[in-house]
């Protein structure tokens, strides 16, 4: 229902616009009178047209809007009242018209689905000139984090690289402990591959922390080896000396970081869809991560270590 007010019919009554549409609020819309009281409860006493008379537009155009003499003027003089066919709401962002088409995307991944959904809106359907279509929700959401992830993970690792390199001292060391940021990837996604999960922002920051776990097993084996080389060990007795006494701290930063995560693995409730992806990254990404360092680490040291003349002779 579409109510237009005639700006020379209420000049000829001496009526404001917002006399009119304070009237016509109170009718419709309701406005609040007063308050009652029971005991220690309040409510509000609200005033309006009962739904009948709400719903009818003969019954609003006779609304009486009071004039500053007094008069009683029937709605239906002072404005044109009648019923259309359009949008219920009209939004704005940017001082641009929008309408929002909203959907669940179950079974895919959201970047796929916008992808194709857009291919499919370029090809079949042709907008008219000042309309475009976006995507927001979720798509735009992930789109932001991916956006600042690519710069915020590279910067992360060199910062890490550096670090090592200071505390090694040894270009060879460092490359060798991140070797198991590669291969602790293959893990989390195939961990994602095997619980039908798709790559979200959540997974992403799964694969982070991760990160922060097999380089710190990485560092726990290198270090033991350098200081049983120190001791006199040659590499490959250090190799696996230290691959054999190192399999319980390595056990144990990967089994207590994945024992926790059990419960958001199976995790059903409200937030499951952020926990769940975190947990089955990081779960499955420890499980590779753990084999290579005890294992691949140990048999690729002695390319990445640093020859003493003990090693030469």
């Amino acid at each position: 229902m579409r109510i237009v007010i005639n700006r020379n019919q209420i000049a000829r009554y001496g009526i404001n616009v917002e006399d009119v549409q304070n009237t016509i609020r109170t009718a419709i819309g309701g406005e609040t009178a007063g308050q009652i009281f029971e005991g220690v409860k309040r409510f509000n006493i609200y005033v309006r047209f009962d739904e009948e008379f709400r719903k009818d537009i003969n019954s609003i155009s006779k609304l009486l809007v009071e004039s500053p003499k007094g008069i009683q003027v029937p709605l239906i003089q002072l404005a044109e009242i009648k019923e259309v066919v359009g949008p219920r709401q009209i939004t704005r962002e940017r001082n641009q018209r929008f309408i929002t088409i909203q959907c669940n995307v179950v079974g895919r991944d959201i970047g796929s689905f916008a992808e194709e959904g857009q291919k499919i809106i370029d090809g079949k359907i042709k907008l008219p000139a000042g309309y475009f279509v976006t995507w927001g929700g979720q798509f735009r959401l992930q789109q932001e984090a991916n956006a600042r992830l690519m710069v915020v993970v590279p910067i992360t690792l060199f910062i890490i690289f550096i670090m090592l390199f200071s505390s090694f001292n040894s270009l060879k060391n460092s490359l060798l402990i991140f070797l198991n940021i590669p291969l602790a990837l293959v893990g989390g996604i195939a961990s994602l591959w095997i619980s039908e999960q798709n790559l979200s922002v959540p997974a992403s920051v799964g694969f982070i922390a991760l990160f922060g776990i097999a380089l710190l097993n990485g560092i726990v084996l290198i270090t033991y080896l350098n200081q049983l080389r120190m001791q006199g060990l040659n590499i490959d007795d250090a190799s696996i000396q230290g691959a054999c006494l190192r399999v319980r701290p390595v056990l144990m930063t990967a089994l207590t970081t994945a024992i926790a995560l059990i419960p958001l693995l199976f995790a059903t409730g409200t937030g499951s869809e952020v926990q769940r992806p975190l947990a089955t990254v990081v779960a499955g990404g420890l499980l590779t991560s753990t084999v290579v360092t005890l294992l691949v680490l140990p048999a690729l040291y002695k390319w990445f270590a640093v020859k003493t003349e003990d090693d030469e002779s």
